[in-house]
């Protein structure tokens, strides 16, 4: 879950917001909003926000995870144990450092309010320690007079994340066994990359985070906290969102709520009389100074109060990249996806650019080195061509049809391939391979 820490209700709201009740439950804060670029940082929909906003707490939230793990039971009167592993008399395979375990207590938990990350150097990753049986009998090896040899098995942190321990709920499972639940709460401040919207389909990411000393001020001396650019507003006609901002400068500035109901709502003369009333012009531009100059700009800038919500497409929870790691079981190709550790994946467009560049080495490298390149041996005697392999106890090459007098070669190619084949086999279907430089 998601939690907003300073949730503030909207000034411009709309009558259906009553009945809905999200003015009880609000999910966004008021920003002060100027329409303008800054050096390009905000081209296309990215947005820059000012620093000192973002320290003072603007759109700060935290996420909640929530962690299970229980007392499994197995045929045969076998069950894992929520303990410290290496504590208990019996042998345990897969231990972990001692400094892993330092911040369980006694029965296996975390302490609530304990930090634990798979990012920093500390080893703090379990989350609830843990040991299994052997998951079959060869592992006991059928010694039952000595201690008997568990498995680690401890709950870990996921990849990637980080937090602080927020609570620690210990009850009971459906079959009588001991259910731990555990949520850990993380701290997400607005950073490069996080997705913000107003409630116009206005959405965009932060392209910059700007000291407060360096953004563009009115010569009233307020500050934006969101600077969104020009471009954003014409093509997509998004004229609710200019009005917002009008409304919410009288809003803010009246201290009162504005109703912006389609229709019925205070209509759009009411709101520029308002400007006029508190001193601004008309049309809701005012003259901004340049924070890193000291001059006025040379155009007047349209700057009001809108409401925005932070969206949870953050980017700490995107971030992913990976050097060597998982595969697959069948194909023996990199797993996909962020959670699985996967690789980045090498696209047909991707392949398409390096053929045209001619850069051949690269693709193989690409495709095979570093994805499933697998070295197969093909029988190449006269109408044979099936796979062969190498036989470790009469230390000589096998074809499966011709025996030990065959004459092998090894080619490189994918596993994908083989798996083709293998396939195809199962099937009824033998392929055979003609080496083409061996004709």
């Amino acid at each position: 879950a998601h939690i907003m820490h300073y949730p503030q209700q909207s000034i411009v709201g709309t009558r259906a917001m009553e009945s809905t009740n999200f003015n009880n439950r609000p999910g966004g804060q008021n920003f002060v909003v100027a329409i303008m670029s800054q050096h390009g940082y905000n081209m296309q929909d990215a947005v820059i926000m000012n620093r000192a906003s973002v320290e003072r707490a603007l759109a700060r939230s935290a996420f909640v995870r929530t962690y299970n793990a229980e007392n499994k039971r197995f045929p045969g009167g076998q069950e894992e144990r929520i303990e410290v592993p290496g504590t208990g008399l019996d042998e345990v395979k897969g231990l972990k450092s001692w400094d892993s375990y330092s911040h369980l207590e006694r029965d296996g938990l975390p302490v609530p309010e304990e930090w634990v990350s798979t990012l920093d150097k500390s080893e703090k990753t379990v989350l609830v320690g843990k040991t299994s049986p052997p998951r079959f009998l060869e592992e006991a090896h059928g010694a039952f007079l000595q201690a008997q040899e568990r498995r680690e098995s401890s709950m870990m942190v996921r990849h990637g994340e980080e937090g602080w321990i927020d609570n620690v709920f210990v009850t009971e499972s459906l079959d009588s066994g001991r259910l731990v639940r555990i949520t850990l709460r993380t701290n997400k401040i607005p950073e490069l990359g996080d997705k913000f919207a107003s409630r116009h389909g206005q959405k965009g990411v932060i392209g910059r985070l700007v000291n407060e000393e360096d953004m563009p001020f009115t010569v009233d001396g307020v500050i934006p906290d969101l600077l969104i650019n020009p471009h954003a507003i014409p093509s997509r006609m998004t004229v609710a969102h200019v009005l917002e901002m009008i409304g919410g400068k009288v809003g803010s500035m009246e201290g009162r709520k504005i109703d912006g109901t389609a229709f019925t709502g205070e209509k759009e003369d009411s709101l520029r009389a308002g400007l006029l009333r508190n001193g601004f012009n008309h049309t809701g531009r005012e003259t901004m100074v340049n924070g890193e100059t000291g001059e006025d700009y040379t155009a007047d800038v349209f700057a009001g109060v809108i409401y925005y919500q932070r969206l949870h497409h953050l980017v700490s929870s995107k971030l992913h990249a990976r050097s060597r790691g998982r595969v697959q079981i069948l194909t023996r190709q990199p797993t996909e996806g962020r959670a699985r550790q996967g690789g980045l994946r090498f696209g047909e467009m991707e392949r398409d650019c390096l053929i045209s560049h001619g850069a051949s080495m690269v693709i193989k490298d690409r495709l095979l080195d570093e994805s499933d390149g697998w070295n197969l041996m093909v029988c190449n005697t006269s109408g044979c061509g099936h796979i062969a392999y190498y036989d470790w106890k009469r230390r000589t090459t096998v074809c499966p049809y011709c025996g030990d007098r065959s004459d092998v070669h090894t080619v490189q190619t994918s596993y994908a391939f083989k798996l083709l084949l293998d396939e195809m086999k199962s099937l009824g279907v033998a392929m055979r391979l003609e080496l083409g430089d061996r004709r």
